[in-house]
């Protein structure tokens, strides 16, 4: 499988060399002023200049598909200000999306063009962080960066939505003739870039801890993780995420019991098993990841647009991000849960806190857009849109910009 797109590389001319030997001064004097002159002209017409008020310069920017972004990426930070990624707001940016629907990586469930979604504005968001300035992503770099390593995503489908983004956007700094390999499966499925021997992987296990078979029954063990932590431990980088399938119920429950302490339980508070779940997965992550060697991520709980009557569905039919300041479709426990935990880490992760920026964007799922949807149900979006994932592309684009920054750029 292959992504036919890939980025020019732009080059700034270079100007003449005057010898002050062979030059009276006062025509040097002019010279060298008409010159400086010229090219920072020239560098204000090509879009190529930063503003150096009170901000700390750090690249000249170059123009990519209709906006200023940089070329070979750097980070732009606001003054004297840290820079927050996920403090920020929603802008239009013609230049996106950064990938097209064709790109063979997408699930139909989450390819909303494919799958008939008639508008397209909500593939022109760009995240901009109110405190600096992110570097645009840039897929050949990415690949090059990574060459001979193995990034893995660990955790529900909203890792997965990750997933499939980063091998998209990853794929337009490739050369067309260059050998990729998907090779799918459960609960490991794997991208590799062979040219560059980088490998983009997905490992399903939604409560991050083990969940066992036991006289026929699923029992979801909450003080055991060594079943699904085996694989894990080979990546170079490692993004974890855990949160919806906690409060799934009836026939979305994915176990008949849940274990702990040695006990097995028909039920239990779900925040509270979340809370052991995750604790866990702390304890395993501290004994066993050598984070000189691997970089860890957490991506933060992803917001589900639901109304609370189980019989409606409020993103259907939305068009543009909310304006409200405050958290939109978030269990605040859940966000609470993952945030005492990590902290408490010895070796905590780099928590990718997409929750706030992601809770504006009920415009971006896909609704009865999906291709796991029957013609039935699309006729019934009340009971059928899907609010939870995200359309690709779209949203989790934005998160992977904020870990490929992190990953190159904060770390």
């Amino acid at each position: 499988m292959q992504n036919t797109s890939f980025e020019s590389i732009r080059t700034v001319p270079s100007f003449p060399h005057f010898s002050p030997l062979t030059i009276p001064m006062a025509k040097l004097l002019f010279l060298f002023t008409f010159t400086a002159f010229t090219f920072c002209w020239f560098l204000l017409l090509n879009d190529n200049t930063i503003i150096l008020s009170d901000a700390v310069f750090v690249g000249l920017r170059s123009r990519h598909g209709g906006g200023g972004h940089n070329e070979r990426p750097f980070l732009q930070q606001n003054g004297n200000t840290s820079c927050n990624l996920f403090s920020g707001s929603w802008v239009l940016d013609e230049s996106y999306p950064l990938y097209q629907y064709t790109c063979p990586a997408i699930d139909p469930e989450f390819n909303c063009v494919m799958y008939g979604r008639p508008d397209t504005g909500y593939l022109k968001y760009r995240w901009q962080p109110a405190s600096c300035q992110i570097p645009r992503f840039d897929g050949g770099e990415f690949v090059e960066r990574m060459r001979g390593k193995t990034i893995m995503f660990v955790g529900d489908s909203l890792g997965r939505n990750q997933f499939e983004s980063l091998i998209c956007m990853m794929s337009t700094g490739i050369s067309p003739s260059s050998s990729t390999q998907f090779i799918e499966g459960d609960p490991l499925s794997s991208f590799k870039f062979l040219d560059y021997g980088v490998t983009v992987s997905f490992y399903r296990a939604p409560y991050l801890v083990d969940v066992s078979t036991i006289e026929g029954k699923r029992v979801l063990r909450l003080d055991e993780i060594s079943g699904n932590g085996q694989a894990w431990t080979s990546a170079d980088v490692l993004s974890f995420n855990t949160g919806h399938w906690w409060t799934h119920t009836g026939s979305l429950k994915g176990w008949d019991y849940m274990e702990a302490g040695g006990r097995q339980y028909e039920d239990m508070d779900r925040i509270s098993a979340m809370q052991q779940g995750m604790r866990t997965w702390a304890f395993w992550v501290d004994s066993n990841i050598d984070t000189t060697r691997t970089k860890l991520f957490f991506q933060g709980i992803s917001p589900a647009h639901y109304n609370p009557s189980p019989t409606s569905r409020t993103c259907f039919g939305e068009r543009q991000p909310a304006q409200s300041s405050g958290y939109i479709g978030v269990n605040m426990n859940q966000v609470k849960v993952v945030q005492q935990v990590v902290s408490s880490m010895r070796k905590p992760p780099f928590l990718l806190d997409i929750t706030w920026l992601s809770s504006m964007r009920k415009d971006a799922h896909p609704s009865i857009y999906s291709g796991d949807m029957t013609p039935e149900q699309r006729a019934n979006p009340d009971r059928s849109a899907d609010c939870s994932h995200w359309c690709l592309p779209g949203l989790p684009d934005t998160w992977n910009q904020l870990f490929y920054t992190a990953l190159f750029f904060l770390q």
